[in-house]
């Protein structure tokens, strides 16, 4: 086969729906004989019964029918469905175009038409239909590779960590399952998503011996360890990227307590950015249920409490209770990456840091 053509595109499946028997019988003979497969229903019922059972790249429908009309079907396939619409009718003057294209279709055809017509207004929506798959896929794969940069500028920040690379990805889909059950918008959702793996990158500013040391930390060694909050936030300033803003302000508020008490600026209550507060929970519960240099991984029982016994002086108390509402749920995405097992833990202890709840 020579490279230099595309391959056949997929069959097309058209859908048209009219009450009139001569319409469909017109549209069967126009549309096939350009090599798409066409279905029909005489009524708006019929043809979502179809619609739900079978996928359609387009639907042709005319508005007056008896039952449902044009107009709603074209409002439900528009809110459920995949498949583009293009609407027909003989009453022109009771409709506006602008009116039938905001509902949701993709053209608008008055009737009496030509095949010829027809076949053209056809031909434009798929073009258009398969432009915007193209420029999708095109998005999909470049927010894929954002991912991936994102992930390995992380590790390199973290890579003596042996936890890192399950670690990031944890931290998204606990922000992004947190964010949903807060129902926040989709686009802050998506942004924190892809934002929040970032929060630790000033970590590549700390000495090993400190990151690494098992026991408490000096006094010295602490506050060289709070520097990593202000280290990342200078890495990802003045992007024009939302998701690399976002991952600014999280780098820069993710270790301020909600009792005024954290660092690297002390902020207090909802001065603290939602996405701070949100990597703030998911990034404790990780670190207690994650082993660690200076302490092994936490069972499910003492992690809900120290999380509980943090609520409303560590963490925001409205989206905490949301977290521990829904814990299992993020015990499960816990379980899915990376190595947790929950068991007896009959010799566990809390760790120094820990004990004295001072560290990070």
């Amino acid at each position: 086969m020579n490279d230099f053509f595309p391959a056949a595109p997929e069959t097309i499946r058209i859908l048209v729906v009219d009450d009139e028997p001569m319409i469909r019988d017109l549209l069967e003979q126009t549309l096939e004989k350009t090599g798409h497969t066409c279905c029909f229903a005489e009524n708006g019922e019929t043809a979502l019964e179809k619609i739900r059972t079978s996928p359609f790249d387009v639907v042709v429908t005319d508005i007056d029918m008896p039952g449902m009309d044009g107009i709603e079907l074209a409002k439900i396939i528009k809110s459920g469905f995949s498949a583009d619409v293009i609407v027909m009718t003989g009453q022109i003057r009771s409709y506006q175009y602008d009116e039938i294209i905001s509902l949701g279709a993709s053209d608008f055809v008055e009737k009496p038409f030509s095949p010829r017509e027809m076949v053209l207004r056809v031909d434009r929506v798929l073009r258009e239909r398969r432009l915007r798959q193209i420029a999708e896929k095109a998005h999909d794969d470049l927010k894929e590779s954002y991912v991936d940069s994102i992930h390995r500028l992380v590790m390199a920040a973290e890579y003596k960590d042996e936890d890192t690379g399950d670690h990031i990805i944890r931290i998204g889909r606990y922000c992004e399952r947190l964010a949903e059950k807060l129902n926040l918008p989709r686009e802050f959702i998506d942004t924190l998503f892809y934002a929040s793996p970032m929060h630790d990158i000033g970590k590549i500013g700390i000495p090993d011996s400190i990151l690494l040391k098992p026991g408490k930390l000096t006094h010295i060694e602490f506050e060289t360890m709070k520097t990593h909050a202000r280290i990342g936030a200078r890495l990802l300033s003045r992007s024009k990227s939302k998701i690399l803003q976002m991952a600014h302000e999280i780098a820069l508020t993710h270790h301020e307590k909600f009792n005024g008490k954290g660092y690297p600026s002390g902020l207090k209550g909802t001065d603290i950015p939602m996405s701070g507060r949100i990597v703030a929970i998911a990034d404790t519960f990780d670190a207690l249920t994650s082993k660690r240099p200076y302490k092994e991984a936490y069972p499910a029982d003492i992690t809900l409490g120290i999380l509980k016994k943090e609520r409303g002086e560590h963490f925001d108390p409205e989206i905490l209770d949301v977290f521990i509402r829904y814990f299992d749920e993020f015990l499960e995405i816990r379980g899915r990456i990376g190595i947790f097992t929950d068991e007896s833990f009959q010799d566990f202890i809390l760790s120094e840091r820990d004990r004295t709840n001072d560290q990070p």
